[in-house]
């Protein structure tokens, strides 16, 4: 309640106590507004920088989604196969996943932790994930060489050195598929679609292209 000193008028002591209190609360609501916003980008750059992180190395694979039409055009690239199949960049393992679903032991390397989390979450929900596996990793610290279907959505600053990788480990039965974009000098066996959904298939008369014959 306000009060009046000396007998004045009343409303000359009122009038300064109230701006006062209401230029507190402008403050309070101030400081409040500030921690709110301050708050929310500590917890954006948390969960931003993850994927953010990689795509600011030298070579790197985007978090691009695969669309449908290229799941089924990597399918379809890899129909009458089995065995092994390795997606490098795996992103939110969808390709993974859907390879399960038609049989392959699956398998994602990715270097996000927070879409691998995610990915082995929806292998889950998929009821798929006994055939699957996702791995937090650099792909350039990986051998390949174990897997005889190869996925890869890269980008074109990397499929030079990345061509170069596989051609040295995997092994004469292996395929590689590549979606986006194809590799340099691999010459493709087939291709499957069109577009940005175009996929590439690789054997090994692809890959092994560049070996000297052995020597007798």
């Amino acid at each position: 309640m306000s009060k009046t000193f000396n007998g004045g008028n009343p409303g000359q002591d009122v009038l300064p106590l109230i701006l006062c209190d209401e230029g507190s609360q402008l403050r309070n609501w101030g400081l409040l507004a500030t921690g709110i916003l301050g708050g929310s980008l500590v917890v954006l750059y948390s969960i931003a920088t993850p994927f953010v992180a990689p795509a600011l190395r030298k070579h790197c694979l985007p978090f691009v989604p695969a669309t449908p039409k290229q799941i089924d055009n990597v399918l379809s690239a890899l129909k009458g196969r089995s065995g092994s199949l390795v997606d490098i960049g795996s992103g939110d393992g969808r390709i993974v996943i859907a390879a399960a679903k038609v049989g392959f032991k699956a398998v994602g390397y990715e270097l996000n932790p927070w879409l691998v989390w995610y990915s082995q979450y929806q292998a889950w929900k998929a009821g798929v994930h006994h055939n699957t596996k996702f791995y937090i990793s650099d792909l350039w610290k990986v051998s390949f060489s174990q897997y005889t279907n190869v996925v890869v959505f890269g980008v074109p600053q990397m499929m030079l050195q990345l061509e170069e990788k596989l051609g040295e480990e995997l092994q004469l039965e292996a395929k590689v598929i590549a979606c986006r974009f194809p590799f340099p000098c691999w010459k493709p066996s087939h291709t499957v679609g069109e577009g940005i959904d175009t996929v590439w298939g690789y054997n090994s008369d692809s890959f092994r292209m560049g070996e000297k014959p052995a020597e007798l």
